[in-house]
């Protein structure tokens, strides 16, 4: 049985928030390193198309033995259509990832990146809506939008998204975005919540926290992550690692531990800028 939370989203449907994310995992390793995620008690897996891991990720969660009602699976719609997509384009597209995950049904649909060049994020979502409203995807969201996406999309669709997964961690702390969420009842989802190996984890100040606490510096700052409020998706196919992050239910950080991580927010992106990313 696992023991990550969850967390409630807007519709009422419960989301672990510790999960388990497969960005740059191979499709031959995902269903080795899904497994092991879900066998160190892991429920919440988060692919997209892009990654070329759904087939993977799925043999994993097909071999598992665990009921589906235990599992949360997330995947995105990638933003590769040489053209807007269109309503019959996204449906498609749904169905391609289902095929490959071996499922009748997601837990969350995520549109991948706004692209405002495109013009396109209106359509996905009244249409990712529908997917909603007849239960193929028990709740919908989106990824990487910033506050004026967020705004623009709730205002001209009427769809409030459940989850917005965005770049988060100690030195991009998103506080307006999570401003913005908690005003509209979006969740917070964080990936790259360890700073993608790029020396996040080797700053002094989280060195210190690890040797009060007697935790590494990704626990701290998974912990960190988890006292906000905010989901999480660590990365990782090495096993200690798969084990270690789903170890940080057993202590806390103090008011004066959150604090020294607050001072940390400098800005830095380490993915790209959702308002001129694209890919055609």
């Amino acid at each position: 049985m696992s023991s990550v939370p969850t967390v409630t989203l807007n519709n009422g449907v419960q989301m672990p928030q510790l999960g388990f994310g497969v960005w740059q995992v191979p499709d031959a390793d995902a269903e080795i390193a899904v497994g092991r995620a879900l066998a160190e008690g892991y429920r919440s897996i988060d692919t997209a198309a892009i990654y070329g891991n759904e087939e993977g990720t799925g043999r994993a969660l097909a071999t598992s033995g665990l009921p589906r009602e235990e599992l949360f699976i997330t995947t995105k719609l990638w933003n590769s259509s040489a053209e807007t997509w269109t309503r019959d384009a996204v449906l498609r597209e749904f169905d391609t990832s289902l095929a490959r995950l071996g499922l009748d049904y997601l837990d969350l649909y995520l549109v991948h990146w706004p692209r405002p060049m495109r013009d396109d994020y209106l359509t996905i979502l009244r249409t990712f809506d529908e997917l909603h409203r007849t239960g193929r995807a028990r709740a919908i969201g989106v990824s990487n939008f910033k506050p004026e996406h967020l705004r623009r999309a709730v205002e001209e669709t009427g769809v409030v998204p459940s989850v917005n997964q965005i770049e988060l961690h100690p030195y991009l702390q998103q506080s307006e975005c999570r401003a913005l969420h908690a005003e509209l009842g979006i969740a917070t989802e964080a990936y790259s919540p360890l700073g993608q190996g790029k020396g996040l984890l080797d700053d002094a100040a989280l060195a210190g926290l690890s040797r009060k606490h007697g935790r590494s510096p990704a626990q701290v700052v998974l912990r960190w992550h988890l006292q906000l409020g905010i989901i999480a998706i660590p990365k990782s196919v090495t096993p200690s690692r798969i084990k270690e992050n789903i170890d940080v239910f057993d202590f806390e950080l103090d008011d004066e531990d959150m604090a020294a991580i607050a001072a940390l927010d400098s800005g830095t992106r380490f993915g790209a800028d959702p308002d001129t990313f694209d890919w055609s």
